[in-house]
């Protein structure tokens, strides 16, 4: 983030000090990794711990620091799940979700970025987030199938009805019924399985995914998304 002008703070922060929705957009969450922290919450809350293993590069006092100021302006908010769990989360508020297009936006730009190259290391919630964002409804090609997929330690659901993706979110609903399909598989498998960049049969036939249940629901989900 450039530095700040002077004149005036908020909650103790810099600010641009300008009277414009843009600079004080900035100002709210223009700082280094506070995007990047929301965005680990943009498929439901997160532990402390979690979103630390996400953002490796992010040391725990600045991580602390960003989720203080986000809480304190709105953005986000911390609640305690109830029991068994009894652990406490951060979560995304009503205000805060709304900034779902902001990323969307920047999804797009920075996928024709003509200087850098996308590389490194990718998230499993940033996997499931770009099955969200290029999935293709097929409302005249309609199935419906609920899923499970598992990436290393997290649990995600996927839910489409009548060829519409209804559900994309993190966590086990108890309340739901079982998935039609179980997929478990290595976080760098399944984006290029979802990119078109590997076949599903070679992921299948190389044991970096294995799938139980309905093998031709998930052939369908992976058909949903356009190579890229």
């Amino acid at each position: 983030m450039p530095a700040a002008t002077p004149g005036g703070a908020h909650d103790g922060r810099r600010t641009y000090g300008q009277a414009c929705p843009i600079a004080h957009a900035l100002d709210l969450i223009g700082e280094r990794w506070a995007l990047l922290v929301v965005r680990e919450l943009r498929l439901g809350p997160r532990r402390y711990a979690d979103i630390q293993a996400a953002l490796p590069g992010l040391g725990p006092s600045v991580l602390a620091q960003r989720l203080r100021e986000l809480e304190a302006v709105g953005v986000l908010r911390r609640r305690v799940l109830p029991p068994p769990a009894s652990a406490k989360v951060y979560e995304l508020t009503e205000w805060g979700a709304e900034l779902e297009p902001v990323f969307a936006a920047l999804r797009v730009w920075g996928m024709r970025s003509p200087v850098v190259p996308l590389r490194g290391d990718i998230g499993s919630d940033t996997v499931l987030l770009g099955l969200r964002a290029y999935f293709v409804a097929r409302p005249r090609d309609p199935w419906t199938a609920a899923y499970r997929i598992d990436l290393g330690r997290e649990t995600y659901r996927v839910v489409v009805v009548d060829g519409e993706l209804v559900t994309v979110a993190r966590g086990e609903d108890p309340t739901a019924p079982a998935p039609d399909v179980h997929v478990v598989a290595e976080t760098a498998t399944l984006q290029s399985v979802l990119t078109g960049k590997v076949p599903l049969a070679s992921a299948l036939a190389d044991a970096g995914l294995t799938v139980t249940g309905d093998l031709a629901a998930l052939e369908r989900l992976v058909e949903a998304l356009p190579a890229r």
